[in-house]
């Protein structure tokens, strides 16, 4: 499965930005989520959504700020990041569960598209 994200770029902190990740349509009945690496640190989880949309959820660290959401019809998923802060910086990647059901297991997933850079400016 392919997967390429955008949107990635430079934002000042408390401003915002939009990720998109656009994937095959083979994936559209399979969970969707955002992870994200900072140099020198593992990857991290951001969040997850089922393959309806009907369940998602955010690491502590981005709740409130982040929104996931998809566009199966568009075979997009997004991430709102609003209010962002410096630590957010990293690289961010989009990936396809095994599963149809949103979870933060990193090893639940299967595909992972190339990651966009972040970058929070304070």
């Amino acid at each position: 499965v392919q997967l390429q994200a955008y949107g990635g770029g430079l934002v000042q902190a408390g401003g915002s930005l939009r990720l998109s990740c656009v994937f095959e349509r083979t994936a559209s009945n399979n969970a969707l989520g955002w992870f994200r690496q900072a140099p020198g640190q593992e990857r991290q989880f951001v969040t997850t959504i089922s393959w309806r949309g009907g369940n998602t959820n955010y690491a502590d660290s981005v709740k409130g700020r982040f929104t996931i959401s998809r566009d199966n019809a568009k075979n997009t998923v997004y991430l709102q990041m609003d209010s962002v802060k410096p630590e957010d910086t990293a690289v961010y990647y989009c990936a396809v569960s095994r599963h149809s059901e949103a979870t933060s297991r990193v090893e639940y997933y299967r595909y992972w598209g190339r990651g966009t850079q972040v970058t929070v400016s304070s």
